[in-house]
């Protein structure tokens, strides 16, 4: 485990970050006197690096320890603002795998909150070479989590940010799933969140420790590595090429923006019950097929050129029809969806079109219908991700 001192990846450039608008949420709470000193963990990935920004530029008096072992879609360029501005933030290169690595940075910053959003979580990969390691990080690495949380005994909140797979596939016409419904996952990712999320209530049945779960469907915006749908069609026709549909495109997925689901995480940590699980969720839904015709309308091309661009492939070995969560116990806590499906679509788009090329580096072998493995960072001399 190491403290930053310096850019750490090859395609992290300092005046990249700097050129890229600062994508936080919108809530702002009172203070709460138990939280002073939280760690994030995965905090350079996707949601969790809005979170952090979120954290450290909304509240001055936290301290925000984002906690990273800067893995293939992780990058230093959505931490990089609140770096060289909040004196509140700290990055420390860390594996939640590793238990001295845990142990050291809740004991060296006096951790009080856990946000636990480290995870691998692409279902293709999960399928694949790398499903093995879905079970190391996500299955023992919170595990890790939990235990050392327990030993150390200071952690006033812990909160598991899992997903809306867990519940497995809800048909068309079936009623959105609340919290109680039954685990069914059905692929190997959603199969480890949902063996993670046993081991936190475990925890806090066993020993008491004070979590939360929350279960989210799928975020969207920018700062998501192009191996999701959304940020792959994007920039693969910025770069005119074809967009992969797997099968024929008719699976649906309920979408939420970056910063309403920051804004769902900021309201369960300054609101939530401890020993509760939130559904984040919201009623967006489109197919992939659709998807991509409406990206393909934003790119200015019209619906007799769509077949053009389009280019159908095989289905996964097994792919959820669609997702369908109730958020009514989070919105009894004041939280709602903001952003429209429009704005933030539009938003995401002209971030991608800016950067997408450039914040992860050459990211050429994830832009094909199925990734083979995990994108790795070009080696440097003085540089280990894997510690």
């Amino acid at each position: 485990m190491t403290a930053h001192d310096g850019p750490i990846s090859g395609a992290d450039n300092h005046s990249l970050w700097q050129r890229s608008p600062v994508f936080i949420g919108t809530t702002k709470f009172a203070r709460v006197p138990t939280i002073s000193n939280i760690l994030v963990t995965g905090g350079a990935g996707f949601i969790a690096s809005w979170l952090v920004r979120h954290l450290a530029l909304q509240y001055p008096r936290y301290n925000v320890i984002c906690f990273d072992k800067l893995d293939y879609c992780a990058s230093f360029n959505n931490i990089a603002h609140v770096d060289a501005n909040c004196s509140n933030f700290k990055f420390v290169k860390g594996d939640i795998t590793n238990p001295n690595e845990v142990e050291a940075v809740l004991r060296e910053h006096n951790i009080d909150t856990i946000l636990h959003l480290a995870a691998m979580s692409h279902v293709d990969l999960s399928f694949g070479g790398d499903s093995y390691e879905f079970t190391s990080v996500n299955v023992y690495g919170t595990h890790v989590l939990l235990e050392t949380a327990k030993t150390y005994g200071k952690i006033t909140r812990f909160i598991h940010v899992s997903t809306d797979e867990v519940y497995g596939e809800v048909l068309e016409g079936d009623t959105d799933l609340l919290e109680s419904a039954i685990l069914a996952p059905t692929n190997p990712y959603a199969a480890t969140k949902a063996a993670a999320d046993m081991l936190v209530n475990a925890y806090y049945k066993s020993f008491k420790l004070p979590v939360i779960i929350v279960r989210c469907n799928n975020v969207y915006g920018p700062h998501q590595f192009p191996e999701k749908i959304i940020p792959k069609f994007i920039c693969l026709l910025a770069d005119s090429r074809r967009c992969f549909i797997h099968g024929d495109g008719s699976h649906s997925r309920r979408y939420l923006y970056a910063g309403d689901a920051v804004d769902a995480l900021d309201t369960v940590l300054h609101r939530g019950t401890i020993g509760q699980i939130y559904n984040i969720g919201t009623t967006d839904e489109i197919s992939n097929r659709d998807l991509c015709g409406l990206l393909l309308l934003q790119f200015g091309y019209g619906e007799g050129e769509f077949s053009q661009h389009i280019e159908y492939t095989n289905d996964r070995p097994f792919n959820d029809r669609r997702y369908a969560i109730d958020a009514s116990r989070l919105k009894s806590l004041g939280w709602s969806p903001k952003t429209s499906f429009e704005v933030g679509i539009s938003r995401t788009i002209a971030w991608y079109r800016q950067f997408g090329s450039s914040w992860w580096g050459d990211i050429s072998d994830i832009l094909t219908a199925f990734p083979s493995s995990r994108h790795h960072w070009p080696a440097k001399d003085n540089d280990s991700v894997h510690m």
